[in-house]
């Protein structure tokens, strides 16, 4: 939706490849750079052979003419747009294919002195300044979070141990993981999620081994996202005029860098979502320049990235079949019918193969029990007391609030848009989900929504570009709010110094884990465990002792997966009274070693052959608050 067909001396290849051309030099200004009069107008050099005065229309075009400016040396013709690469049909008698702009922008023609060279290249340079103020902002949340240990082994210390496993050449395996949840040894987190994407990420671990890497590598794949957007902005402001087509450019690049979905999820360290959110954008950008195979592409890594993306990737399927329809286009119609199909279907065959085979257990993670206790009742109960959805969307009320926080955010425009359906499959999952992680909007789980609601609004906004003043109050509406909820969830804690410092409670942790000598095994605190991935075989301290030289935690402040302070304490006595002694204590923070190890500890167990893999117990106050953290 939102694209015009093309001229009619064009075919929609000519126009696809045109547009190709101009992504292959670089991004680029969204919709040309005619002018600031409004007018999309192409314009065609006259050879100065012919001299000034007035210049005829060809004949195609009608009569009249059109005045030569006096200062140029050549005459200029106005012509319309032709099609949405800018190419213009050729005059009668010159054959019936197309001219494309020079620059391949869909500009108009290159005007005496480089003016409009110059204008192709500050249009690049603001994106690429976007891009690079992406990169700054989700890297200095993700650094300042490992900086002041809010970057913790859940989840950030997992993923570094299932990429330095991946960079060694074996399955992606995390210990901290494994244990914790008692999945059996050599478990691979394949069978946890469907992340293969991961292990594109293995090579930067040859350059630099340490976790820091994943934070700075979705910060990069975040920032890639920039010109993409930029590029949809192009193609969905297409019959705008070229002023607006430019700030749209400008000012949806602006509003996806400072997402305040892409800064929650850069606070929270590293997650799968770091691929899923170029790997959208580029399927959404590449259906909109009709280049469907390209799309497809994108669509099937996106499947990559996790397990659920296939259902994106079928509702997108739906809308691209929809769109190529109407537009007459075959093969868009084909793709899509395709990826509705083989998206849901892929999500199946992974869920109910991929991962029990991969040591998964069935129904891990069905996190439905309101709706039934498996998909098969879940689906009978629905089908039979269909408002049964509606009451546990609704309850708590917490998940109205989030809904109307992912929406609102953005001033509701993406219900304007068909490309809204995608994202209705991310939000089933939370809202029906009995699992409170799944309802706030500090979570990671927000960054899969970013790129389909800000193309779907995109879309809107650009329906109303021949309506300036309604649409200057939805682009200030939905500028200004996204803008307040990203310096909310994000902005203001890189401009607080003691954001960059480990509060007080947090700050032995560092201390003590210093002192663990290389290769040791650990159980460590949740918050220092990634501090101590690259060079200790490290698990989290749980609720089971398992029986590692050192163990280091707190006592005065809850941790993960603790449900209270007194829990942590019982813990450091029990290892105390059987074989460990105490190597390091301050304000709060102990370091135990076990000098004993032949004291048995009672409750000691780690994860064998035969064990049966535990959910986590969430704690009573999370989910209880949209933004708490």
């Amino acid at each position: 939706m939102g694209n015009a067909p093309p001229h009619p001396s064009i075919r929609p290849s000519d126009a696809s490849d045109a547009s190709d051309a101009s992504d292959a030099s670089g991004e680029s200004d969204a919709s040309g750079e005619s002018g600031e009069s409004g007018e999309d107008t192409a314009l065609l050099t006259r050879p100065a052979s012919e001299g000034g005065g007035l210049v005829p229309r060809p004949e195609s075009e009608g009569s009249g003419l059109v005045p030569r400016p006096a200062d140029r040396g050549t005459g200029l013709l106005t012509r319309p747009v032709g099609g949405d690469d800018g190419s213009v049909p050729r005059p009668g008698g010159e054959g019936t294919g197309s001219v494309p702009r020079p620059g391949g922008e869909g500009g108009p023609a290159a005007a005496p002195g480089g003016s409009r060279g110059a204008r192709g290249a500050w249009g690049r340079g603001r994106g690429l300044a976007l891009t690079v103020l992406c990169f700054l902002v989700c890297a200095g949340l993700g650094l300042q979070s490992w900086t002041a240990l809010r970057a913790t082994g859940f989840d950030l210390g997992i993923f570094d141990q299932a990429v330095r496993a991946y960079a060694h050449g074996e399955l992606p395996r995390s210990p901290i993981k494994n244990v914790h949840h008692e999945f059996p040894p050599g478990f691979s987190l394949l069978g946890d999620h469907f992340t293969p994407a991961l292990a594109l990420l293995a090579p930067l671990y040859l350059l630099w081994d340490d976790p820091r890497t994943l934070i700075l590598a979705q910060a990069a794949l975040f920032a890639a996202g920039v010109p993409v957007v930029r590029r949809i902005v192009r193609h969905v402001f297409q019959d705008a005029p070229p002023l607006v087509g430019r700030r749209a450019a400008d000012l949806g690049g602006l509003v996806y860098a400072l997402g305040w979905p892409l800064l929650g999820s850069s606070y929270n360290g590293f997650h799968e979502v770091a691929f899923a959110v170029p790997f959208t954008l580029l399927m959404l950008e590449r259906g909109l320049a009709h280049r469907y195979g390209a799309a497809a592409f994108w669509a099937a890594l996106l499947c990559t990235a996790k397990e659920d993306m296939g259902l994106v990737v079928g509702a997108y399927g739906l809308v691209l079949a929809v769109r190529a329809h109407r537009a007459g286009h075959r093969a868009g119609r084909a793709t899509g019918l395709a990826l509705a199909l083989a998206g849901p279907l892929v999500s199946a065959l992974v869920i109910s193969w991929f991962l029990p085979a991969m040591g998964g257990p069935e129904g891990y993670y069905w996190s439905y029990g309101r709706l039934g206790a498996d998909p098969g009742e879940a689906l009978a109960h629905v089908l039979t007391a269909p408002w049964v959805l509606l009451q546990v969307a609704a309850t708590p009320f917490v998940k109205v609030g989030a809904v109307a926080w992912i929406l609102g955010t953005l001033a509701l425009l993406p219900l304007g848009s068909p490309t809204f359906l995608l994202a209705v499959p991310l939000l089933a999952e939370r809202v029906l989900s009995d699992n409170p992680n799944h309802w706030p909007v500090i979570n990671h789980y927000d960054a899969f929504l970013w790129p389909v609601l800000l193309t779907a609004a995109l879309e809107a906004l650009a329906r109303l570009h021949g309506r300036r003043a309604l649409l200057r109050r939805w682009t200030a509406g939905a500028l200004a709010l996204s803008s307040a909820a990203a310096v909310v969830l994000g902005l203001h804690l890189l401009v607080r110094p003691d954001s960059w410092r480990p509060s007080p409670d947090k700050r032995p942790l560092a201390a003590a884990a210093a002192l663990i000598p290389d290769g040791a095994t650990v159980e460590a605190d949740n918050t220092i465990a990634p501090r101590l991935t690259a060079r200790t075989d490290v698990v989290i301290v749980d609720g089971t002792p398992r029986g590692a030289d050192w163990v280091l935690l707190r006592t005065d402040d809850r941790t993960f997966p603790f449900a209270s302070v007194e829990e942590q304490r019982q813990r450091v006595a029990l290892l105390l009274a059987h074989g460990y002694t105490t190597a390091w204590h301050r304000d709060g923070t102990v370091l135990l070693h076990r000098t004993a190890p032949a004291t048995p500890v009672p409750g000691m167990r780690r994860p064998g052959p035969d064990s049966t893999p535990v959910r986590e117990a969430v704690p009573a106050d999370v989910g209880a608050n949209l933004l708490r953290r």
